[in-house]
């Protein structure tokens, strides 16, 4: 019998993708969340599985919901809101514990709130294993190699569009804390107002007016990655798409249904006048969240990643074995200049 995974929010738009990876890689999804309406409306097309409502307040609900499960993978956003709780949840049931949080301080909450009872109870919790957060860190960690330092790592995100989801609106109401940067080999605020440049992409995007917009991937460097500094910039393109309420939501192309979105993310760690860089290219930026995160959970399940505590991903896995893994994505890795 496989494994069974609680995914709470599972009915959201990531939550769906991340079900149908878990079935593609053998494992028996279980339908969580806190709306009972819109949870129901979900297992009429899954009517074989397994199905748990769960208040974000409710441990004895959240406690329910992870009986008998190996895993818990958290897509339920706000991340401020429902991190905690979910953790705590699996901590309760000795269970590993993943999310897709884009916002930083609910991945450094966790890493300050609950690092050393996780790490007490051998346990692994991965917040950010997704694609804001995740997929930098794990390019940045293969970027750095065999550097044991580096004197900035500078991220960058390039999106032909940017439809985001309901979820991404309401994240983006909640989250109100200042964004973070590196600086002095310290978290410090994002120097406002906010810098601008220009970006060279990869192909097709070219060269890209970005503005400073660091995510989830700061929290993630700043777990393991020492640097002077860090910076991470979006196109504005995609900035201007999300900051528009009248972007309309993200549309099916395809069966499987990711839209016609293409991103590019770019990491270069620059080290005593040399620089190496890591590059990803894909479709979709929320269906891609789900390999990011299923590749994780099955590395943890049997036995391939190498830490506990609240960790990132680069100090969880192999980061160049892992990129490659992932059949949808197209990652390179440069030399040094």
């Amino acid at each position: 019998m496989s494994p069974t995974i609680a995914v709470y929010g599972a009915y959201g738009h990531t939550g769906r993708f991340v079900i149908a990876q878990l079935r593609k890689r053998g494992l028996t999804p279980r339908l969580c969340g806190r709306d009972a309406a819109k949870l129901q409306t979900l297992a009429d097309a899954y009517p074989d599985l397994d199905r748990r409502q769960a208040a974000i307040d409710a441990p004895h609900q959240l406690d329910r919901m992870l009986e008998g499960c190996a895993a818990v993978i958290n897509c339920a956003g706000p991340f401020l809101d429902t991190a905690a709780p979910v953790l705590e949840a699996a901590l309760r049931a000795g269970l590993p514990y993943l999310d897709l949080c884009a916002e930083q301080g609910a991945a450094l909450d966790l890493v300050a709130g609950y690092d050393r009872q996780v790490r007490d109870a051998g346990l692994i919790a991965i917040p950010a294993m997704a694609f804001f957060g995740g997929l930098a860190d794990l390019l940045a960690t293969a970027a750095f190699g065999d550097w044991p330092q580096a004197d900035a790592i500078e991220t960058a995100v390039a999106l032909d569009r940017w439809h985001p989801t309901m979820g991404t609106r309401l994240t983006g109401q909640r989250n109100q804390r200042p964004r973070l940067v590196i600086a002095n080999s310290e978290l410090a605020l994002l120097p406002l107002p906010a810098a601008t440049r220009d970006w060279t992409f990869p192909a097709p995007f070219g060269t890209q007016p970005t503005l400073a917009l660091p995510f989830s991937e700061i929290a993630s460097y700043a777990r393991h990655l020492r640097c002077t500094r860090a910076d991470s910039y979006m196109n504005l393109t995609a900035v201007q798409d999300v900051r528009d309420p009248d972007t309309p939501v993200p549309s099916a192309v395809d069966a499987d249904g990711l839209s016609a979105q293409r991103y590019a993310v770019e990491v270069r760690v620059h080290r005593q006048g040399r620089t190496r860089s890591a590059s990803a290219q894909g479709r979709d930026i929320y269906a891609v969240s789900a390999p990011l995160i299923v590749e994780a959970l099955v590395r943890i399940l049997d036995g391939r990643s190498h830490a506990t505590g609240v960790v990132a991903p680069g100090q969880a896995f192999d980061a160049t074995d892992f990129l490659s893994a992932l059949p949808d994505l197209t990652w390179t890795l440069a030399a040094a200049e």
